[in-house]
């Protein structure tokens, strides 16, 4: 792990002060959850999935609109400005947000709360720092310390996202491919369908562990960037350091980004290669262990050449100064991240155990988040354990994920009351048979 000290989790202890936790426990399960569930605005909360409108159906539903305007007397003589036609193909994502009211065990967040001191930060901000446009480079370079890098070699962005959507509209080009094991992270398939670029993607085998061999063979001179999220999502599987280094070595005309969003909770890193393997990047966000997923706060790094290009099409005032200003005491609290990390690896070993008591298929997982096979009726599970209230996330629409769910994992005490949700939906759904 080499330099990374803030960044880490070395030395875990599964005791913190009370005082550190000061205000960071909030309500675990509101009772009678189920009922205002019925008063969210957002109607069958506990069954949405992710959605990605084809592009024809958009194009229907301008034209509905179109001839309503139409009808209704407005102006239809000249035609409306209409967007490129990249943006028009473009696969279009719809998560399932809403009434989240419950334990939020659906979008791999820190379930708990983000360290005290930066809620201490927040309440130091004056009125007359919000009048000012946010300068990142300061904070730019402690994160790059804390990484033992150079400052040059770290960007912040506007959450993970930006860092994929300003990296491929950097380097993909017409006629490119974007080589992408799948099931995966749906924004790389969003942001590259903005592109000229194609995607190619490779399907993991029922076991859902890393497609290496697969990978490498689907390499070729059209090759412009290999996206692999390490830990990936929504499987939980990790690629070796072995085979990521190989990789890069295959295709050393391509960039090959390491998204390691859930790397506190799977320990490994190539974060020390940066500036050493000429085409490797790595991503990280703060929106998971440090549960700063409100900020929107992300960061890639790499070669420093690589990188004064991807600035050039980066934002300067993408990360507001709110995010800056708490990022630094979010850092320093190593002690509450280590903590909550401990936390949830002793909670997924102990619900992983209860998954295995209950008879539910399950895959290994080096993230916080752990993806079951539940088989026809997940729609039906997932609403049982939202009425339960504990939210979880369907994953069905992900490739080779018919029947699947992803449970994140919070502390011990909430998985505590996710194992009873969870027993009590498998009792129900056992005795109304399949749906």
């Amino acid at each position: 792990m080499g330099d990374e000290v803030a960044m880490g989790t070395k030395g875990m202890t599964s005791d913190v002060p009370e005082s550190a936790l000061a205000g960071a426990k909030a309500p675990l399960v509101v009772e009678g959850f189920a009922a205002r569930l019925k008063s969210c605005p957002v109607t069958k909360l506990e069954v949405a999935q992710p959605e990605l409108t084809k592009p024809e159906d958009a194009k229907a539903e301008d034209l509905s609109v179109s001839a309503a305007v139409s009808g209704a007397g407005g102006r239809s003589s000249a035609a409306a400005p209409t967007p490129r036609a990249r943006v028009q193909a473009m696969m279009e994502y719809h998560p399932p947000l809403g009434c989240r009211d419950a334990l939020r065990l659906d979008f791999n967040e820190n379930t708990l709360a983000c360290s005290p001191k930066v809620k201490e930060a927040l309440a130091r901000i004056s009125t007359g720092d919000l009048t000012r446009y946010p300068e990142r480079a300061p904070v730019e370079a402690l994160v790059a310390r804390t990484l033992g890098l150079e400052a040059e070699q770290v960007a912040l962005t506007n959450g993970v996202d930006e860092a994929i959507h300003v990296l491929f509209e950097t380097f993909l080009d017409a006629g490119d491919e974007l080589l992408l094991p799948v099931p995966t992270y749906t924004m790389y398939e969003v942001y590259v369908s903005a592109t000229d670029a194609n995607a190619v993607t490779v399907l993991a085998s029922d076991d859902l562990a890393f497609p290496y061999e697969r990978l490498l063979a689907a390499i070729t001179p059209r090759t412009k960037i290999i996206a692999i999220a390490n830990p990936n999502s929504p499987s939980g599987s990790a690629a070796t350091r072995e085979q990521l280094l190989e990789i890069a070595r295959r295709a050393p005309h391509a960039v090959v980004l390491i998204d390691e969003a859930y790397f506190h909770f799977h320990g490994e890193t190539v974060m020390d290669l940066v500036g050493k393997i000429p085409n490797l990047l790595v991503a990280r966000t703060f929106s998971k262990a440090y549960g700063l997923a409100g900020l929107r706060l992300g960061l890639l790094a790499g070669p420093v050449e690589m990188m004064r290009w991807v600035k050039r099409v980066l934002s300067p005032y993408s990360v507001n100064s709110l995010a800056l200003a708490c990022l630094p005491p979010a850092l320093e609290d190593t002690a509450y991240l280590d903590w909550y990390v401990a936390e949830v690896l002793a909670a997924r070993a102990e619900f992983e155990a209860a998954l295995d008591s209950a008879g539910v298929r399950r895959w290994p997982s080096s993230a916080n988040f752990v993806l079951v096979d539940i088989g026809p009726q997940h729609k039906e599970f997932t609403r049982l354990m939202s009425a339960a209230g504990v939210l979880v996330r369907d994953r069905s629409n992900d490739p080779g994920c018919d029947g699947y769910v992803r449970i994140t994992i919070g502390t011990r005490e909430q998985m505590g009351l996710a194992i009873a949700a969870l027993n009590e939906t498998l009792s129900a759904m056992k005795g109304a048979g399949p749906s």
